[in-house]
């Protein structure tokens, strides 16, 4: 097997990551070209976690806002993660890829259970594993069910995969002056409210200790060259006692 930086990861997703330019839901051309890069990532020999969003399908908290009941519409974003969950593992699957999805909602016709011991042995055994529904609980982001899936694998890293090349002190697409963070702490990105995650995803990644790294995911190659150790993206570590 080739070297790499480290065994296991967690990549996260935006479901807006699947979408089309055209306005379609789910690109599947975007999903095949997805499912490449992580298939080839699997071939090197790393263990990959996954985590997709909802947003190109619904978001809860915008369906709150518009009348409907938070618990309920942050359960249907749940589901919108399951739909996204399917469409990566067939596309997988189609590559020769062995993947599970295992759902924070019991949904045992659709996909697994969420169960941490039987996720773990699956990535042992070369599987890729999607965790679907977030954390299956009401006004918590799958921003937050990536940072708790990945503690709990026992992720070496967890990659926040964005459009952009990393972490700015704003939009660089808007503001052609914004700064570029090559590494900085959680607290420095709490502190500046850097909106590289919500709130609770950074705190519990603080906490335990595990470093995230914020990239380009949309990049061909970028994150099996980060693997291979080029310095890509934007590194977030827990600083030291004395920073």
């Amino acid at each position: 097997m080739t070297k790499t930086i480290c065994q296991r990861i967690l990549l996260k997703l935006s479901g807006e990551a699947l979408m089309s330019e055209t306005g379609g839901s789910i690109d599947a051309d975007i999903v095949k070209r997805l499912a490449t890069e992580i298939k080839e990532l699997c071939d090197v020999g790393l263990q990959v976690g996954l985590v997709i969003g909802g947003g190109n399908i619904l978001r809860g908290a915008e369906k709150a806002s518009e009348g409907l009941d938070r618990v309920t519409s942050d359960q249907m974003g749940m589901l919108a993660t399951v739909i996204n969950a399917l469409a990566m593992q067939d596309a997988l699957e189609a590559h020769g890829q062995p993947v599970r999805v295992m759902s924070a909602l019991k949904i045992n016709q659709v996909c697994e259970d969420y169960i941490r011991r039987r996720a773990i042995r699956h990535l042992e055994k070369g599987r890729v594993v999607i965790f679907a529904a977030g954390t299956g609980n009401p006004f918590f982001t799958t921003d937050s069910a990536a940072s708790l899936r990945a503690i709990e694998i026992n992720a070496e890293l967890m990659i926040k995969a964005t459009k952009v090349k990393g972490v700015y002190s704003a939009d660089p697409q808007k503001d052609p002056n914004a700064k570029f963070y090559p590494r900085l702490t959680y607290d420095e990105a709490l502190d500046q409210r850097l909106n590289v995650m919500d709130t609770t995803a950074l705190v519990l990644c603080r906490d335990n200790n595990v470093p995230m790294r914020v990239m380009n995911v949309f990049e061909k190659g970028a994150v099996m060259k980060l693997m291979m150790g080029e310095e890509i993206g934007s590194l977030i570590e827990r600083g030291t006692d004395n920073d």
